[in-house]
């Protein structure tokens, strides 16, 4: 059973449709950690062109869904409520498999540094337990 829904996301992030890439909070340590889950389909808009006759989630995209987990979990802080998270840099970002519809992608983002409104985050995205995505997030409270 997930911890959120699309519903509170919202509330905490002001990503929205068809721009939201998590669909629930599974695990989250306000201020330190968040796991999110997003069910790749095959109705998500960028597989019309990326690419056709072989759907591949765009790894900018994996990149987005994971800092979008780390936002649930920087803003769910009550000194950030009603913030949005910017993105200051990627950091040695490694893709290392494909992520296709159907698979089930698991967004882990720990902050593993933080001084006031800006942190860094350590971010990997898995497919039934296999690394599909790594990369190291700084982000800024606006």
């Amino acid at each position: 059973m997930s911890l959120m829904g699309t519903k509170e996301i919202m509330e905490i992030i002001p990503h929205r449709q068809p721009f939201l890439l998590i669909d629930t909070i599974e695990e989250l340590e306000p201020g330190k950690r968040a796991v999110a889950k997003k069910c790749v389909s095959y109705n998500e808009p960028f597989f019309n062109g990326h690419f056709p006759g072989e759907p591949v989630m765009p790894g900018v995209l994996i990149v987005e869904a994971l800092a979008q987990a780390g936002a649930v979990a920087i803003l769910s802080q009550p000194e950030f409520k009603g913030k949005t998270a910017y993105f200051g840099a990627i950091n040695s970002a490694k893709f290392k498999q494909k992520v296709v519809p159907g698979d089930v992608l698991m967004l882990e983002l720990e902050i593993i540094k933080q001084k006031g409104p800006v942190g860094v985050g350590k971010a990997t995205a898995t497919v039934d337990g296999k690394v599909v995505t790594q990369a190291e997030l700084t982000f800024a409270i606006g």
